[in-house]
């Protein structure tokens, strides 16, 4: 069980898995689009090994469940042998998106995270630090304000 404790001891520094090439202001107007956007700007940037792989892996995520997480966030997520560490992209929308999310309320905040199918503890620690920060209806209010990516990863590093 992850406890705040636990998160503080093993604080990941979430803005050094966000590259500011990763954090984008989108235009899509369904998951779908926004989703494959995001992973178009992660395989420039972190050189995916296969774009569709990841792609697949992310969708077949969404089948299981939305990772419309409520509250304007989604949180799209895949585990792959291929990778050896995690990263995220970023997907900011003015204009929210149907993601299916338990609070039927559209998407404005994307948190794309892909990484290593090995790490669970980290990859767990990884998704409660994020949540900590999402929860906080202020934090996300700033983001949503946010003009350039490099403010994005100065919110993560306070």
């Amino acid at each position: 069980m992850v406890t705040q404790e636990s998160i503080k001891s093993s604080r990941l520094d979430l803005s050094s898995l966000m590259k500011m090439e990763s954090v984008a202001f989108l235009e899509a107007t369904s998951r779908d689009e926004a989703i494959k956007e995001l992973i178009q700007r992660l395989s420039q940037d972190h050189n995916l090994v296969n774009e569709e792989e990841f792609l697949n892996a992310i969708m077949q995520r969404e089948k299981i469940a939305s990772t419309g997480i409520g509250v304007g966030v989604a949180v799209p997520h895949a585990k792959l042998p291929i990778y050896d560490d995690f990263f995220i992209a970023v997907g900011i929308l003015k204009q929210g998106i149907d993601w299916g999310a338990m609070d039927e309320l559209p998407v404005k905040l994307i948190f794309l995270i892909g990484g290593p199918d090995d790490k669970q503890t980290q990859y767990l620690n990884l998704l409660s630090q994020l949540t900590l920060y999402l929860r906080d209806e202020e934090v996300r209010k700033k983001l949503l304000t946010l003009t350039a990516p490099e403010q994005m990863i100065q919110i993560f590093q306070t």
